[in-house]
């Protein structure tokens, strides 16, 4: 493997070495730091970027929905929850408006701060 993006094989060593609520976690710090990119991109009126950082986004939460254990009660919440962050990214492309940016991102940083707050408690340091 070519060392050519230190940084990318950092970001790959975290994704293969992660355990699942740890993947959770990077998922959510993904879907945030692509949807930060959006809004400047969309700053700079770069409307191709902006649009490919919220389908990058929206991919997230596609995955964050299946990977969701149906049979626990909170993840038929978190279903309904990731839904409508997806298709208020979907709006957000549709009419390149950083305010649902705002909201959506909102949202995930604070699920963000949740799931970190939970796996401290299941793991304590």
């Amino acid at each position: 493997m070519s060392l050519r993006n230190p940084y990318q094989a950092y970001e790959n060593n975290q994704v293969l070495f992660a355990k699942g609520e740890e993947l959770t976690l990077l998922l959510y710090q993904g879907a945030i730091k692509f949807i930060e990119q959006a809004k400047l991109a969309l700053e700079k009126n770069d409307l191709q970027r902006a649009g490919n950082r919220m389908i990058k986004a929206q991919n997230i939460i596609s995955e964050l929905m299946v990977t969701l254990n149906l049979d626990i009660e909170i993840s038929k919440s978190l279903l309904l929850l990731y839904d409508y962050v997806k298709q208020r990214l979907i709006d957000a492309n549709l009419k390149k408006d950083a305010k649902i940016l705002n909201e959506v991102q909102g949202m995930l940083v604070e699920l963000l701060g949740t799931w970190t707050e939970a796996i401290k408690v299941v793991r304590p340091t």
